[in-house]
């Protein structure tokens, strides 16, 4: 018998026991102690029913990591969930916590299941480009009908144990926190009443009414546009069709073939690689696991716009009190309304309750003066980009707000060590920038200071994880990780077009790399005031920053989406960019101003031009030290800025393309184009030299 895995009695239910911390992983030990188990809970004549359960804090969360990349040790889940679903004593799988991919489908092999009203199950493979393997895509059909089964299978999304057992997943949920009592309680009911065993694979009903439905088609269609450029997604619908068109074992057969695609597709390697960089960058290097983290329970924010605002809500989100401090009445009661307001269109979409809208409305609150911060843990500044303006509200908040409190900015690009010399304590100073829209978009960039403490590091780290962010800890510099690299992208992009391009088409070829929007339709989407803002500071700082006809779409007021017109154009209630023959006209104004003559540009050149300088300009980043490891700089870009998940981050695709190749055309550039961009990274020569990748630093 494994030591993971145990079986006794109590009573008339044999108990089938997994214990294999942190989260009941189905290793190898697990999958042959579930056989050992099953067989001695069959030969067990007083056992009536057997139940599994697990210690720990949840249920068979999925696949061991562990064993990833590794040759499939026998016996196979799939062979293990068939010799459960063939017991001839009924089984009843008791969940808690998580039930994800292969956990849930252990479970779906029992004959009852029963949940914990807390408790999740989800089936999540398609997020890393594969699809449920051991007979999801057919078992969950039979309980769900098809539209249900597909929503789960291709988003990879959890549902609450409510929500499954309104759609027929779980058989019943009870409240509590003791998942074996609840289980014996579920299995003692089954042997009682003498209760059959009930297959998931002889369950017809569902099969039979959704049988010849157009919801695959229609499904595939909005796939089209939802999973553009993925691979797994479109081969889930293949998979669960199968299960309304074929007989079980058939259908099984066609899941494995299919699984056996999305493991070759190239785009499980970025998808594999982004799972273990999300989980990987929380530990940072040189920050101990013991390093003392801070208590945050009260959060001011200066600044009630639209950073300031999406900030707050994810504070109130988790129950957290927010304070925000604006100059004016009208600019406060204008940023609560906002956040009323989004509160109160997820509330109409059905994501909350209108009980969560006033929960969390009431835990945020405004005031004109600093003095409302003379108690809270944490402070984030959220005004514009400008030095003057941010060292004096630090100066006042160093005043102010008491001794341990957090000091943050939200600067997308300044120095933080130039912001935390206008306090005197520059240790509880630390730039936390977070993304627009900042209750939506998953990443927060931590930038530490030069003096920024140990404490106040491992903090904003366990505030990122509390609030559901992505943190990433990375070093202080103009830009820092993400805005460094997309400044050089950016500046790249408007010297095409300057060339010959249009925006359109640099926009398309970073939209068929796989990024939701182009350049410009992004800064169209952040707000073209926003870089002029950047420039115009760099202006100010001395810097010989070029003139741009994007300046005078500023001066225009053409600020972007806002204002619906910016690089592009836009109707009225749509995020549709539409080409502006005006902007068109302006672009050649500027080109005949600067004396260019305009030729014809490949899309193959606006990619590597675009591309590689960002690769260039990561390697940089990482000679310098402003990035521990090429993963961190992935992260960034995949939740910071939409950098395709399926390619792995920036630094993963470049391995994947060849150093060689990138290093060559970067000279190539520098040779032809000239400029600081194009100097060849120390590091990225000395790989190309020893043959390495980023992905082995």
């Amino acid at each position: 018998m494994s030591e993971v895995v145990t079986y006794n009695r109590e009573g008339a239910i044999g108990v089938i026991t997994v214990n294999y911390p942190p989260v009941n992983a189905l290793g190898h030990a697990v999958r042959s102690g579930l056989v050992a188990a099953l067989e001695q809970g069959q030969h067990d004549a007083d056992a009536k029913a057997l139940l599994l359960v697990c210690e720990g804090r949840t249920f068979i969360a999925g696949a061991d990591i562990r064993e990833f990349g590794k040759p499939m040790q026998e016996p196979g889940l799939t062979s293990v969930i068939d010799q459960y679903e063939n017991s001839d004593k009924p089984i009843v799988a008791a969940i808690h916590g998580t039930a994800l991919g292969g956990g849930l489908e252990t479970a779906l092999g029992c004959h009852y299941r029963v949940a914990l009203s807390s408790a999740k199950v989800g089936l999540p493979e398609v997020k890393l480009g594969l699809l449920p393997g051991a007979g999801g895509t057919q078992r969950l059909p039979r309980l769900t009908g098809a539209r249900k089964a597909l929503e789960m299978i291709t988003s990879g999304e959890f549902v609450s144990a409510r929500d499954a057992l309104a759609l027929g997943i779980v058989d019943a949920v009870e409240d509590g926190s003791d998942i074996k009592a609840v289980g014996l309680a579920y299995a003692q009911k089954v042997a009682d009443e003498g209760k059959p065993v009930r297959r998931v694979r002889d369950l017809t009903d569902k099969v039979e009414a959704d049988k010849g439905s157009e919801v695959f088609d229609q499904f595939r269609a909005g796939l089209e546009k939802k999973a553009r450029g993925l691979f797994s997604p479109f081969k889930c619908v293949d998979a669960v069709q199968a299960a309304f068109n074929l007989p079980f074992d058939e259908g099984m057969k066609r899941e494995r073939e299919l699984f056996m695609e999305c493991m070759d597709s190239p785009h499980r390697g970025g998808l594999i690689h982004s799972f273990f960089a999300e989980r990987e960058v929380s530990k940072v290097k040189g920050l101990s696991k013991d390093t003392p983290v801070r208590d945050v329970n009260s959060v001011g924010i200066i600044g009630a716009g639209t950073m300031g605002g999406g900030i707050a809500m994810n504070f109130a989100n988790v129950g957290i009190p927010v304070t925000i401090v604006e100059v004016k009445q009208e600019a406060l009661d204008k940023g609560l309304g906002i956040i009323r307001k989004n509160y109160e269109n997820s509330a109409s979409k059905g994501r909350i309750t209108q009980q969560q809208v006033e929960e969390r409305m009431a835990l945020i609150s405004g005031s004109l003066t600093y003095d409302a911060f003379r108690d809270v843990d944490l402070v984030i500044e959220a005004v514009f980009e400008n030095m003057a303006i941010k060292k004096e509200i630090f100066g006042k908040l160093d005043e102010v707000c008491k001794p341990g409190a957090i000091l943050a900015s939200n600067t997308s690009t300044l120095d933080i060590d130039e912001i935390a010399s206008a306090t005197k304590r520059p240790e509880d100073v630390v730039g936390m920038h977070f993304f627009s829209p900042a209750n939506v978009m998953k990443l927060l960039e931590n930038v530490r200071g030069s003096k920024t403490s140990d404490e106040v590091k491992a903090t904003v780290m366990a505030v990122a994880k509390k609030i559901k962010k992505v943190g990433v800890l990375v070093g202080n510099c103009h830009g820092f990780v993400g805005n460094r690299m997309l400044h050089k992208r950016g500046a790249e992009a408007m010297a095409l077009v300057n060339e010959g391009a249009s925006p359109q088409q640099v926009d398309k070829v970073l939209t068929d790399l796989g990024y939701p929007m182009g350049q410009f339709a992004m800064s169209d989407l952040a707000g073209i005031d926003v870089g002029y803002r950047i420039r115009e500071e760099r202006r100010n700082a001395g810097e010989d920053v070029a003139p741009s006809w994007m300046d005078k779409l500023v001066e225009m007021n053409r600020l972007g989406q806002k204002t619906q017109a910016g690089v592009y154009k836009y109707e009225e209630g749509s995020r549709k960019p539409i080409p502006d023959p005006d902007v068109d006209q302006l672009i050649a104004e500027f080109r005949k101003e600067q004396g260019i003559t305009p030729r014809e540009i490949s899309d193959q050149e606006i990619l590597e031009r675009c591309m590689y300088v960002m690769i260039n300009e990561g390697a940089k980043i990482l000679e310098e030290g402003i990035a521990d490891r090429s993963l961190d700089i992935d992260v960034v870009w995949i939740y910071g800025y939409g950098f395709p998940a399926y390619r792995g981050g920036p630094m993963f695709w470049a391995d994947q393309v060849g150093l060689d190749t990138i290093l060559s055309t970067v000279k190539n550039f520098h040779d032809t184009l000239g400029g600081q961009q194009w100097k060849p990274a120390a590091l990225l020569e000395k790989l190309v030299s020893e043959g390495r990748k980023f992905g082995d630093l």
